[in-house]
């Protein structure tokens, strides 16, 4: 099929990558000509495993990127898939989406043969029938909406995609149906991938709770960590017999600093705001993100139950908000950081892929070009991000002035020479 995909981040490359990889002619279309001529040179805007590979092997031939909305013209299916982002009230700024959505009708408006509109990004339910209005009144009959959420996780987007649990389809005709089901067919393996098939604006609370449901979950896993840190109990000993229950499962019960990036934050604010101005409260999803916002204050709690960090040297081991991404958007290690320089520390910080993004957001800290040399002459270190490599830094310890390691992930060992503190696990 010929496929148009308007917006090139994370989640709108990755699509385009993997709809080029499954046989489909992809144009993405973006408005930065950085990010263009990136993708068209057979690269990929940021750092995604798998993700350069499948552009590098696509690019001119079965992708191609520009900076034309009306290329979507020509397509069978075009997806939106730009940012959503955040208001301060928490509430979406759906203006991107809206402009994508005209920019696209404007584009078809002409057209006579059946064409499908999928919105992608992640909009709130109430928001869907502003966006088919749109639609409605700028293209043809002919032009009809859809919404396909995703379900990608960054640092494994393009497994989750090949390999999906589920594919959602909010669709209004049968037709809408199988012309989404055409898009995926190859990845169905026959009929092993269920097809979820409900309206447009359903499928998009999937998204949403399916996103609070996870982020509820790590924060149950926090507060039942933080009461065991208090009984002096190990909370993985605890969750890991918790997650032999097939009603519970063991997947998102790691208990630690919390989590970030861009869809959990996000997706739990615009759910909270659009139930706020339906006139519902929603105590349960307001209290996963507090007890999730509280984890980095008790992390640095423990660091300063080992001495004042005031004109410290203190380490911080991570910077992306979870392994395999350079995205800190969100990241734990934004308020830790802030954290300890409201302390007075000198914060020294590391991260194998995510220093320069966060170099951007904060100028004033120190970067290191190694977890070693982020630890030498430290009075401390906290770990804020699981990176495997923090696991083999024994030797590293010892070039610390006052070795004290709070472990915000569980990825370090105990050893001799270092004062250990575990976030939600005995010292």
């Amino acid at each position: 099929m010929t496929v148009a995909v308007v917006g090139s981040g994370y989640v709108g490359t990755t699509l385009a990558a993997c709809l080029a990889d499954l046989g489909h002619r992809v144009t993405a279309v973006d408005i930065d000509e950085s990010v263009v001529e990136t993708i068209n040179a057979g690269s990929v805007p940021a750092h995604e495993p798998g993700l350069d590979e499948l552009v590098e092997t696509h690019a001119g031939d079965r992708l191609r990127a520009t900076t034309r909305s009306d290329a979507v013209a020509d397509a069978d299916v075009v997806f939106l898939a730009v940012g959503t982002p955040s208001a301060p009230d928490g509430s979406v700024d759906v203006a991107p989406i809206a402009d994508a959505t005209r920019a696209a009708a404007d584009a078809l408006a002409d057209v006579d043969d059946r064409r499908l509109v999928v919105v992608k990004s992640t909009v709130p339910p109430p928001e869907i029938d502003r966006l088919r209005s749109i639609l409605d009144d700028r293209a043809g009959d002919a032009v009809e909406l859809a919404t396909n959420p995703e379900f990608l996780r960054e640092g494994t987007a393009v497994d989750d995609f090949l390999s999906p649990d589920k594919l959602v389809f909010g669709t209004e005709s049968a037709w809408a149906t199988e012309t989404l089901a055409s898009v995926y067919d190859r990845l169905r393996d026959g009929e092993r991938v269920p097809i979820v098939d409900v309206d447009p604006e359903t499928a998009m609370m999937v998204k949403y709770a399916n996103n609070a449901v996870l982020a509820a979950k790590v924060s149950l896993a926090n507060e039942i960590g933080n009461v065991c840190k208090e009984f002096g109990l190990d909370a993985y000993a605890v969750l890991a017999a918790v997650g032999l229950d097939d009603r519970v499962s063991e997947r998102f019960l790691r208990s630690g600093v919390g989590w970030g990036g861009s869809c959990f934050p996000k997706d739990l604010s615009a759910l909270i705001a659009a139930a706020d101005a339906e006139g519902y409260d929603a105590p349960l999803l307001r209290a996963a993100v507090e007890v999730n916002d509280r984890q980095p204050e008790r992390l640095l709690s423990l660091l300063e139950a080992h001495g004042d960090v005031a004109d410290d040297r203190i380490a911080v081991l991570g910077l992306a908000f979870k392994p395999g991404t350079d995205d800190v958007r969100n990241s734990r290690a934004i308020p830790v950081i802030r954290g300890l320089r409201a302390r007075g520390a000198d914060v020294v910080a590391y991260d194998p892929v995510a220093t320069e993004p966060m170099r951007e957001l904060l100028p004033e800290v120190t970067y290191a070009d190694s977890a070693a040399a982020a630890l030498d002459r430290a009075d401390g270190a906290v770990v804020v991000t699981g990176w495997d490599e923090f696991a083999a830094l024994d030797d590293a310890f010892d070039r610390m002035d006052r070795p004290v390691v709070v472990d915000g992930r569980r990825v370090i060992e105990r050893r001799d020479g270092i004062v250990y503190e575990g976030l939600t696990w005995p010292a």
